[in-house]
């Protein structure tokens, strides 16, 4: 008897989920207003450390400098939501460990980068009043650990865990299960794979295939195994007038998604025709409703 342990089923990442143009948009914008919060922030805390060095909190603006230092927080903490939001729309995937890792918890990161020069020279200054070091290293250090907190994805999104989300929320769509798997980033997807694969299998029924297919053929993009730029339209067999002549990639319809062709092609019955498909013969000989009743 073998010892060996059996292998772990491998992931199909062709069906790997992928953000649509419009989440990706949507990412991009959130993640401009984080850095420019970002920004603020950190140049905040470059004011502070000029007016610190310029000794304008030796004996007092203690106002000043708690103000300087609540800047810093909000626009931390404001950039890191942002950031997080973005995420959401455009996750990393979990098989690049490191930029998983510095995608997800840069919120963290820039907070921490935002308020430790700061605060290490707050405590380190011999010439500002002790009390006043005091209070403002103490507010510097609260706000600092609430900040970097808020900047921490605890449970940040994946590509790996949108993909299963949404092969799961397309089956459960299929069988008419509740979704209890369609969360909103991968909702649509999902509902556009289900009705596109029902509406494939009702097209390519046979006598061969009662239960029709989930095979679809489209252009192939320029470029092997990459996404195409532009969206494609999949049709029901390679030997389709519009597919003579051109490079040709067949999948499930969600194969065909995830190589940006999005739609299914408006003309079924001329293509239903051009493959071959047709109504298997056994529910085309089925008697009408009032005679099945009759027997």
């Amino acid at each position: 008897m073998s010892d060996e342990k059996p292998a772990a089923p491998e992931v199909d990442v062709t069906k790997a989920w992928a953000a649509t143009q419009d989440q990706k948009g949507s990412a991009k914008k959130l993640r401009i207003y984080a850095a420019l919060a970002w920004v603020v922030a950190i140049g905040t805390e470059i004011f502070g450390i000029v007016s610190l060095k310029q000794h304008k909190f030796d004996s007092g603006n203690l106002a000043l400098l708690i103000g300087i230092l609540v800047v810093i927080a909000i626009f931390a903490i404001g950039g890191s939501l942002a950031w997080k939001a973005a995420n959401k729309h455009d996750p990393a995937s979990r098989a690049d460990g490191f930029r998983f890792f510095v995608q997800n918890q840069l919120g963290a990161i820039i907070t921490v980068i935002a308020f430790l020069p700061l605060l290490a020279l707050i405590f380190l200054d011999k010439d500002m009043d002790p009390k006043n070091k005091k209070i403002a290293g103490g507010v510097g250090a609260v706000l600092a650990l609430l900040a970097t907190t808020i900047g921490i994805d605890f449970k940040p999104p994946s590509v790996e865990q949108y993909t299963e989300d949404m092969n799961l929320c397309a089956s459960q769509i299929k069988s008419g299960q509740p979704t209890t798997a369609c969360s909103p980033e991968v909702a649509k997807q999902a509902q556009d794979i289900a009705r596109d694969s029902a509406a494939v299998a009702e097209a390519t029924k046979s006598d061969a295939n009662p239960n029709g297919l989930d095979k679809v053929y489209w252009i192939a993009s320029a470029k092997a195994g990459q996404k195409a730029e532009t969206e494609h339209v999949f049709h029901l067999c390679a030997d389709v007038s519009t597919l003579r002549g051109k490079t040709v990639s067949s999948g499930s319809v969600t194969e065909a998604y995830k190589e940006n062709a999005t739609r299914i092609t408006k003309q079924i019955p001329m293509e239903q025709k051009q493959c071959g498909f047709a109504k298997p013969a056994a529910a085309a000989a089925l008697p009408a409703p009032a005679a099945s009743a009759a027997q």
